[in-house]
C-alpha cells in the first residue's frame, strides 16, 4: 500500500485501541491510580520498569509494588525509613528483585532531592531524546548502588531500544484526549518520542515495511522513529497502539 493508504490504515487502528478498553489489560492502568502528579511518574516509571513478560503478572506485581510503598510512592521515596525501605526486599518480579526496588527507590530520592524530579530531568535539551533517557540513567545512578540493577535501565546510545522507558515517556507526555496517555509533563513534545519497540511492534513494523532492519534495537528504532514521523511528524508514538495492537491482538 502506499503511504496514504498506509497512514489511514493506521489510523484507523490508533482509533480501534486508543481508547479506555486498552487500560484494563496494559500495566499503564498502575499510574491511572492516583492523582497526585509526583505518585502519577513514580508509580509510572515503577510499573514501566518491570513491563516485560506476561502482562498480567506485570500489572499484578506493579500493584504489590504499590502496596509495599503504602500506595504513596511519592512520600515514600522522599520520607521512607531504613527498616520501612527493606520491607522492599522480598519483592520479586523475573530478575527485578528486592534489592533492585530498594535501589530505585533511592535513586528517585536522589532525582528528586537533587535533579529536580523525573519530568525536569527529561526536560533537558540533547541532540534526542534517547540521548536524555542516557543521561537519565548517569544520574539516577550517580549514587552508591548495586552495579547489577543498572540493567534495568537501558542506555540507547549504546545500542538499546529501550522499549520500557520510550513507553513511559509515552504515558507521562502524550495526551492523547482520550484518557490512556496520561500526558502530565507539558514541558516535552510528543514529537520528540520514540515508538517503544518490542517484538511485536517490530515484526508488524517489518509487515506494513516500516521497518528492515531485523534486530529490535536502537538502530531499528531511529528507522521507525522516522517512517513514522513522515506519517504524523507532531505525534508519531500514537501508531504506538496500531502496531501493539495488531501484533497482539489481531495476530497480524
Amino acid at each position: 500500500m502506499n503511504r496514504n493508504e498506509l497512514k489511514d490504515f493506521l489510523e484507523e487502528k490508533v482509533a480501534l485501541y486508543n481508547n479506555p478498553n486498552f487500560i484494563e489489560s496494559d500495566p499503564i492502568q498502575i499510574p491511572h491510580l492516583y492523582t497526585l502528579k509526583e505518585d502519577i511518574e513514580i508509580s509510572g516509571f515503577l510499573a514501566a520498569t518491570i513491563a516485560w513478560g506476561n502482562r498480567k503478572m506485570i500489572i499484578n506485581n506493579a500493584k504489590k509494588m504499590m502496596d509495599l510503598m503504602g500506595n504513596s510512592s511519592y512520600d515514600f521515596v522522599m520520607n521512607h525509613s531504613e527498616s520501612q525501605l527493606e520491607t522492599l526486599e522480598r519483592f520479586v518480579h523475573r530478575t527485578f528483585n528486592g534489592n533492585d526496588f530498594m535501589g530505585f527507590v533511592k535513586g528517585l530520592q536522589h532525582i528528586y532531592n537533587n535533579h529536580g524530579g523525573l519530568e525536569t530531568v527529561f526536560s533537558k535539551q540533547n541532540p534526542t531524546m534517547q540521548h536524555t533517557i542516557s543521561e537519565f540513567k548517569q544520574l539516577f545512578f550517580e549514587i552508591p548502588h548495586e552495579t547489577r540493577t543498572e540493567k534495568h535501565i537501558s542506555d540507547p546510545l549504546i545500542g538499546s531500544a529501550a522499549k520500557r522507558i520510550n513507553m513511559y515517556l509515552r504515558w507521562m507526555v502524550r495526551n492523547d484526549n482520550k484518557g490512556v496517555d496520561l500526558g502530565i509533563w507539558k514541558s516535552i513534545s510528543p514529537s520528540l518520542l520514540s515508538c517503544p519497540l518490542d517484538v511485536h511492534s517490530g515484526n508488524v513494523a517489518r509487515k506494513l515495511d516500516l521497518l528492515t532492519r531485523k534486530q529490535n534495537d536502537a538502530k531499528a528504532v531511529a528507522e521507525l522513529d522516522e517512517n513514522l514521523r513522515k506519517l504524523d511528524p507532531n505525534d508519531p508514538v500514537k501508531y504506538d497502539f496500531a502496531l501493539f495492537g495488531l501484533g497482539v491482538f489481531e495476530g497480524f
